[in-house]
């Protein structure tokens, strides 16, 4: 089996990321790179839990037609090529529902990182890419002009977000510092909120109180 390696990590990839709370059943999917030329994304309609490294596609980065694999490429592999081309330095790309973050994405702004440790890690500010169809070629090509070099985690409006790094370690921490971000912007909000409207305290207090349970 072509890149037994690579396709196997990719399992074990989506079964931390399922065991996190970041994918769920079929939703989600990753993309890693093997080489210039290749690389492996999660099958279409496949539960994470039950995917094996044969399950895994192999496809050409430049035209995405499948060179190994016994199922469908995931329908958002254009999105994860959209950015292993922009950004040769990637090695990884994530694409989750994790829950906190792809709530921020509802609200239709950007996220502004403040933590100089998290800037380290997905950049200063994390972009809000319109909506789209799911699996489409428009989104696949928003997310293309998307795209810059210092920033790692992007917002996709009611969707879900994606994450990027050098391998598989570095993306991770993407997604999970990502994570912590959204929920510390939308904590200082709520907070903010409650000063402005005393009378909506009682409620924005139970939201957060849920977000820390998330956490």
């Amino acid at each position: 089996m072509l890149a037994e390696r690579q396709r196997q990590q990719v399992v074990d990839l989506c079964v931390a990321l399922s065991r996190r709370g970041y994918l769920a059943g079929t939703g989600g999917n990753v993309a890693l790179r093997i080489d210039a030329e290749q690389v492996a994304v999660t099958p279409s309609a496949t539960d994470y839990l039950t995917m094996n490294a044969a399950d895994v596609c192999v496809v050409r980065l430049s035209d995405l037609s499948l060179i190994d694999g016994e199922r469908d490429p995931s329908v958002e592999t254009g999105l994860h090529a959209q950015l292993l081309r922009r950004r040769p330095d990637v090695g990884c790309s994530i694409h989750t529902h994790q829950p906190v973050a792809s709530a921020c994405t509802l609200l239709g702004k950007a996220l502004n990182v403040t933590d100089p440790q998290a800037r380290r890690v997905i950049g200063s500010r994390v972009p809000l890419i319109g909506y789209m169809p799911s699996g489409t070629g428009l989104l696949a090509s928003m997310v293309g002009r998307a795209i810059r070099p210092d920033i790692n985690a992007y917002l996709m409006r009611n969707h879900g977000v994606l994450c990027c790094s050098a391998n598989i370690d570095s993306a991770v921490a993407a997604v999970e510092t990502l994570e912590s971000q959204a929920h510390s912007w939308l904590c200082q909000g709520m907070s903010a909120e409650a000063r402005i409207h005393p009378e909506r305290a009682a409620i924005l207090q139970r939201v957060q109180t849920a977000l820390g349970d998330l956490s």
